[in-house]
């Protein structure tokens, strides 16, 4: 790879990773105003509340894909050789994507949540105008194309390069009994995220321009359980995908600090197959309070659920736990972060499982129980290897080191992420809703401890990326073969 595409590459790297740290944190402090309103400590409209719960949630999704995009194309463009154009065009597609969804919200008064469930958005039009529905459709669409156009390039590459996309999934050794290791651990999860989330995104945008063409034109009518089943299918695959992005930064950082190669064996090869299969399957958990879906897909649902988040999410952890056994390992904020995202993610999926059991389903669903699986998973698996990600991609690329505040930083990120969780969890147990602007007083204790907790997690989020934002200045100070340095396999 030459130099100019290695310089392009870190710019589109560093710019995507300065938007995402950006917008994670105004993400967050949208979730503070939210539970200190719920709290009774501060109060805004509901029509406010609904604006920042759409902005909340579309937002922070998005910018952790966005993230996880950078990761992978970061760490993928050590084996193939990517086209930097490709990956720009992505980001500046979001960010078009992400001018509309702010001017929907906050300009023209769209408060429909993210899922804009068919036919909800004409309702919304009808009411606040035409204008706010179609910008937020159109800013979704958009955002899915610019992940369209980088994921078919993905593909075409890694075609060229493997030979089929089930050979860097490792088909050969798995089915043809190939002997030794399968490609590299980033292209497996790179070809595992390509299929889910195309898929994904593809149904997500069907159900978008149902929603517009009823909008513009009334008598075109659509399905509404259907388009519920493309909104729910893209929601579930694109949100799961952001943690098989980021979770490329786990393998790659920790082979690099342990000095171990991370080696995708038939094991590790099995569950990403497995991984891609199911995550395709089981959103209909989702749907499981519907009684008008078939039930053997609610059965589906329920079944695999319980099986989707096994497979990567074992031999992920596992293989962490033995690269770092016995290995002298440099403990720094990227490799703890990464190690402890292991855990957020894990313990994320523990909640997750209990809610996809139907009898449970029916009561907690609806409850902040659900908010309280997702931030595990998010706010302390995938937002945290982002933020690591950060730290490792200023250390190698240029001279950031870590310090005693970095480490206060950490501490304080995770103690009281644990406790904004744990705050949403109780919240689910006492039957605390969820989407509510308004609570009762029973429930507004937990609301005031989240906002609490949540307030320290933007604390630290600040720290990470200022720190992340100021040690920009010294990347690119270091020689090429200092960066991207692991050898790629040959392009014809």
């Amino acid at each position: 790879m030459s130099n100019n595409a290695r310089k392009s590459i870190k710019k589109g790297v560093a710019f995507s990773l300065v938007v995402t740290s950006v917008v994670l944190v105004l993400m967050m402090i949208f979730g503070v105003i939210m539970l200190l309103n719920q709290g009774n400590v501060v109060k805004i409209s509901p029509e406010m509340f609904y604006k920042v719960m759409t902005i909340h949630g579309t937002g922070m999704i998005g910018i952790a894909s966005l993230g996880g995009s950078a990761i992978m194309w970061y760490f993928l463009s050590k084996y193939i050789q990517l086209n930097h154009k490709v990956f720009f065009v992505n980001l500046a597609l979001s960010l078009i994507g992400v001018v509309l969804i702010l001017t929907a919200i906050f300009g023209f008064n769209f408060s429909d949540g993210w899922t804009f469930l068919y036919p909800l958005p004409s309702f919304s039009a009808k009411f606040k105008g035409m204008t706010g529905a179609l910008l937020f459709l159109f800013g979704l669409l958009i955002l899915g194309v610019g992940y369209l156009v980088m994921y078919f390039y993905l593909a075409a590459r890694l075609i060229k390069e493997y030979g089929g996309l089930g050979k860097s999934l490792g088909w050969d050794y798995i089915f043809r009994g190939k002997q030794g290791y399968g490609p590299p651990a980033a292209v497996v999860a790179t070809t595992m995220v390509i299929i889910a989330n195309s898929v994904g995104i593809l149904a997500g945008a069907t159900a978008l321009m149902e929603s517009i063409i009823n909008i513009i034109n009334p008598d075109f009518t659509f399905d509404p359980m259907l388009a519920k089943h493309l909104t729910y299918a893209f929601g579930h695959i694109f949100a799961n995908c952001t943690i098989y992005m980021a979770v490329i930064a786990v393998y790659e950082i920790l082979q690099e600090y342990t000095g171990r190669p991370w080696k995708s064996n038939k094991a590790f090869l099995i569950a990403w197959n497995f991984s891609t299969l199911f995550t395709l399957m089981i959103y209909t958990h989702h749907l499981l309070m519907d009684f008008a879906v078939p039930r053997w897909m609610l059965i589906i649902g329920q079944v695999f659920s319980y099986a989707n988040g096994l497979p990567v999410m074992v031999v992920t952890a596992y293989g962490a736990l033995m690269i770092i056994f016995r290995s002298s390992v440099k403990w720094d904020f990227a490799s703890s972060m990464m190690f402890l995202a292991m855990f957020g993610w894990v313990a994320g999926a523990v909640p997750a499982i209990i809610d996809a059991t139907i009898v449970v389903n029916h009561v907690m669903h609806n409850t902040k129980w659900v908010p309280g699986h997702f931030h595990t998973y998010m706010g302390m698996g995938v937002i945290a290897m982002i933020f690591g990600f950060m730290y490792y991609f200023n250390k190698t690329e240029g001279s950031q080191k870590q310090t005693g505040f970095d480490k206060l930083a950490i501490s304080t990120y995770f103690i009281f992420f644990t406790g904004l969780v744990g705050s949403f969890l109780y919240a689910g147990k006492i039957s605390a809703p969820r989407r509510w602007a308004v609570h009762l007083p029973e429930w507004t204790g937990s609301d005031q401890v989240g906002a609490l907790c949540g307030i320290f997690i933007i604390a630290a989020a600040l720290i990470f990326t200022t720190r992340f934002i100021m040690g920009l200045r010294n990347v690119g100070k270091k020689t090429p073969d200092n960066t991207l340095s692991s050898p790629l396999k040959s392009v014809s």
